[in-house]
C-alpha cells in the first residue's frame, strides 16, 4: 500500500482490511463540492481513490451505512452527498453485526496532517492535508477467531448478582488498586446500568435515559441522551471500561449536525444533537434481514422544539475526562475528533451583537429544558461553557491552523471568568451594596453597570443567605437579577474554577448551612426557591409540571450527587460528600431510582418521575467510586490558572477601554 495514495485507517474493532475505490464522497464529512479549496478537490480525485470510504447520504434512506454480510464481515461505506436529515444505520442479514469505524492516524505531532480554520469562519470547508499522506497503515487492534468471536483481554472481574464490577479500575493507578467489598445497593446500581446499555451494530453506544419496563410512555426516555450519559460514562471509566464511552464519542461526532434544518432555519454547523435512538428497519425482499438506524434529535421533536447548547459542551467535557482516565489521549489527535472540538468551538464563539463574554441562549436548552425564566445568560450554561474552553484548550493540537482558535479561547476564558466573578457573585454585603445602588447611570463609570434596581432584590433573600458565604445568581441581565439559587452552575463553577477559591468555598459553606433547604431528605435541589402563584404563571406559563416544589421548579434531582461530591472533594470537604450520599443511598434503592423528588423537602418521589433514571443510578455508582477512590477527582476537575490572569480582560475607565493588569487579574481570583 502506498503510503503516498492511501490513508492509514486504524478502527475500534476491526475484523479485517478493507480497502474500497473512492468515488465521490467526503473524507472527514467535508463534501468536496462544497469546497472552495482548489487542493482539496484535487486530494479528493487522486489522492483518496484508495481510502476506506464511510459518509453520509442525501437521497432516499439518507445515512450512514455499516453493511455486514457473511462472507464480508464488516465494511463502511459511503454515498456521494452529504444529507440534511443524517442518519446512520447498520445493516445486518440474520446476524449481528460489528461495526467498523475508520479513523486517519493520530500522529499529528510527527506527520503533516492539519485542519485548517478560523474562529469567524462561518463552517470547516476548508480542510485539506498538508504535505501528502505520509500517515501510518491500517493497524489491526483485534483479530477473530474462526468463530468470528474476537479475543479480548480478559479483566479481574467480580460478579455483583449477575452485574461485573471491575477491580483493576485505571491503567494509571493498577498498583495501588485495592479489592473491596462492594454493597447490595451498589451491586443493584451495576446491574441496573447494564441493563440500560444501548448496542449500535454489536458495539454498546450509551445507556438510555431510563429503563423502566412496567412504563407504557416510554416517550423520549428510550434515547441516549448526551447530558445523561455523562455520569454512565464517568461510572464505566472509573471502572476501568473505556470502549462503550470510545464507542458513544465517534459516533455522537459522526452524527454532528452540518447541514440539519428546523422549520427551514439551520442551527449552525457542529450542534451536537440533544439525544439518538437505535432504531431496526426490516429490509424490503430480504428475509429476516433489517438494518439498525441511528436516528438523531436536534430539537426538533423536544418540548418547545429548542436546540440543544449544552450538548457540544458535555461531549467535550467528557471527551477530555475520557482522556484523563484512560490515559487514550490518541483519541483526541484524531482528525475527525479535532473537526468536532472546532466546530463546537466555532458555533459557541461565533460574534454576534452580544456585548457580554457569555453565551446567550434561550430558555429550555440545557437540563432546564423546558419554560422557567432562564432565558438569556443562565448560570448553569456559563459553568460548562467555562469547562468545555478549558477542555479545548487542553486538547487542541496547536498549530498555524489553530493559533488563531486558541487565541480566542484564552480571550473568552479571561473575560468570562472575570465576568462571572465580578457581576454574579453576591453574599451578604454584595447585596447591601445593590441595596443602595443608584439607578440611571450612564457614565462610563457607572457603579451601577447593568442598571439594577434595588426593589428587585427579593425578601426571601435577605433573610435566607448566611453571614458568612454566597453563591453566584442564576442570570444576569439589563435591569435584571436572576437571583434563584442554581445548584448545577454554582457546583461547575467549584469544579472548573470559574469561581475564585474564596467564592468556590463560599458556594459549599452556603450549601451546608442552608442544607435544610437545598438537601433535606434528598440531595440535591436543582433551584432554590421555587417560583409559586402569580410568578409561575407567569414565568413558566402554568406548566403543569414545573409546579412549585416539583421537576425543575424546585425538585431534588439525585443525578446531581456526582457533581456535589465532585465538587466537595476538590474543596477538602469529603464529609459533606459522604453525608449527602448516604441520605441518598437510604432511598434510592427502595424508591426504585426516580428520576427526581418532589415537596419543598424532597419527601416524595416525583408525581411524573421515571423510575430506574439512569443518570440517577450512575450519579450515585460515581459518587461511591469517587468518595473510595478521591484521588481520582483530580482527573475531572480544574485548579486556578494563573496564566489566565495574565491575559487582559477589558473593563472600562475614564479614558475608555483598557487592558486590566495581572495585578488586579489576580485580584479578581483572592476577592
Amino acid at each position: 500500500m502506498s503510503t503516498s495514495s492511501s490513508i492509514g485507517i486504524s478502527t475500534m474493532k476491526p475484523c479485517c482490511r478493507i480497502l474500497i475505490r473512492y468515488r465521490s464522497s467526503s473524507i472527514f464529512r467535508v463534501s468536496p463540492q462544497k469546497s472552495n479549496n482548489p487542493s482539496l478537490n484535487n486530494l479528493s480525485k487522486s489522492h483518496f481513490k484508495h481510502a476506506f470510504r464511510c459518509g453520509y447520504s442525501r437521497p432516499g434512506f439518507s445515512g450512514r451505512r455499516c453493511l455486514v454480510d457473511p462472507s464480508r464481515r464488516a465494511f463502511c461505506i459511503s454515498d456521494s452527498s452529504w444529507g440534511q436529515s443524517r442518519v446512520g444505520s447498520c445493516r445486518v442479514n440474520g446476524r449481528r453485526g460489528l461495526l467498523v469505524i475508520p479513523r486517519v492516524a493520530s500522529d499529528f505531532r510527527n506527520h503533516s496532517t492539519s485542519v485548517e480554520a478560523h474562529v469567524n469562519q462561518k463552517g470547516f470547508e476548508s480542510i485539506y492535508i498538508q504535505g501528502g499522506l505520509n500517515v501510518k497503515p491500517l493497524v489491526i487492534e483485534r483479530i477473530e477467531t474462526d468463530h468470528g468471536v474476537a479475543k479480548e483481554e480478559e479483566r479481574d472481574r467480580i460478579e455483583a448478582d449477575g452485574s461485573t464490577v471491575n477491580i483493576d479500575s485505571l491503567k494509571g493507578l493498577r498498583e495501588k488498586t485495592v479489592e473491596r467489598e462492594v454493597s447490595e445497593i451498589e451491586k443493584e446500581a451495576w446491574k441496573l446500568l447494564r441493563s440500560a446499555v444501548v448496542n449500535y451494530c454489536g458495539n454498546p453506544v450509551g445507556t438510555v435515559a431510563a429503563n423502566d419496563l412496567t412504563d407504557k410512555q416510554a416517550l423520549n426516555y428510550d434515547q441516549v441522551f448526551i447530558r445523561d450519559f455523562v455520569p454512565s460514562a464517568l461510572a464505566f471509566l472509573l471502572n476501568g471500561e473505556g470502549e462503550i464511552v470510545k464507542n458513544f464519542l465517534l459516533h455522537t461526532l459522526q452524527l454532528q449536525s452540518w447541514e440539519k434544518t428546523v422549520d427551514c432555519y439551520s442551527p449552525g454547523q457542529g450542534l451536537m444533537p440533544a439525544s439518538f435512538k437505535v432504531r431496526s428497519v426490516p429490509l424490503e425482499g430480504s428475509d429476516g434481514a433489517f438494518e439498525e438506524v441511528l436516528d438523531p434529535d436536534f430539537g426538533e421533536s423536544a418540548i418547545g422544539r429548542v436546540a440543544p447548547v449544552d450538548s457540544g459542551l458535555w461531549w467535550i467535557i467528557l471527551l477530555r475526562a475520557y482522556g484523563k482516565i484512560t490515559g487514550d489521549y490518541a483519541l483526541q489527535e484524531r482528525v475527525e475528533v479535532q473537526t468536532g472540538i472546532r466546530l463546537i468551538l466555532n458555533l459557541c464563539l461565533t460574534d454576534g451583537f452580544d456585548m457580554f463574554p457569555t453565551l446567550l441562549v434561550t430558555d429550555g436548552s440545557c437540563m432546564i429544558d423546558r419554560r422557567m425564566g432562564i432565558h438569556g445568560h443562565p448560570l448553569e450554561i456559563q459553568g460548562l461553557f467555562y469547562s468545555a474552553l478549558r477542555c479545548s484548550r487542553e486538547m487542541l493540537i496547536v498549530n498555524d491552523g489553530t493559533k488563531k482558535l486558541v487565541a480566542a479561547i484564552n480571550n473568552r476564558l479571561s473575560a468570562l471568568s472575570f465576568h462571572i466573578r465580578e457581576y454574579y457573585w453576591v453574599d451578604m454585603k454584595r447585596i447591601n451594596e445593590i441595596y443602595r445602588y443608584n439607578t440611571e447611570e450612564y457614565s462610563t463609570e457607572a457603579i451601577n453597570k447593568f442598571n439594577i434596581y434595588p426593589d428587585q432584590i427579593p425578601s426571601w433573600l435577605v433573610d435566607w443567605i448566611p453571614e458568612t458565604g454566597g453563591y453566584l445568581i442564576g442570570n444576569l441581565q439589563p435591569a435584571h437579577m436572576d437571583f434563584r439559587f442554581f445548584t448545577l452552575g454554582n457546583l461547575w463553577a467549584i469544579i472548573s474554577s470559574l469561581g475564585t477559591q474564596k467564592q468556590n468555598q463560599g458556594i459549599l459553606n452556603l450549601i451546608e448551612a442552608k442544607w435544610d433547604d437545598l438537601v433535606a431528605h434528598m440531595p440535591l435541589k436543582i433551584c432554590y426557591p421555587a417560583l409559586e402563584s402569580e410568578e409561575w404563571r407567569i414565568i413558566t406559563g402554568s406548566d403543569p409540571k414545573n409546579t412549585p416544589w416539583s421537576y425543575h421548579n424546585g425538585g431534588s434531582w439525585p443525578t446531581l450527587l456526582w457533581q456535589f461530591t465532585l465538587a466537595c472533594i476538590k474543596m477538602g470537604k469529603l464529609e459533606l460528600a459522604k453525608k449527602a450520599v448516604d441520605l441518598a443511598e437510604k432511598r434510592l434503592s427502595a424508591d426504585d431510582w426516580p428520576e427526581y423528588y418532589d415537596t419543598r423537602s424532597g419527601r416524595f418521589i416525583g408525581k411524573q418521575a421515571r423510575l430506574f433514571q439512569t443518570w440517577t443510578i450512575a450519579g450515585f455508582l460515581t459518587s461511591k467510586m469517587l468518595i473510595e477512590k478521591p484521588e481520582l477527582a483530580s482527573l475531572l476537575f480544574w485548579e486556578e490558572d494563573y496564566e489566565l490572569l495574565e491575559i487582559c480582560v477589558c473593563s472600562l475607565g475614564k479614558s475608555g477601554r483598557k487592558k486590566c493588569s495581572r495585578q488586579s487579574a489576580r485580584s479578581q481570583s483572592s476577592a
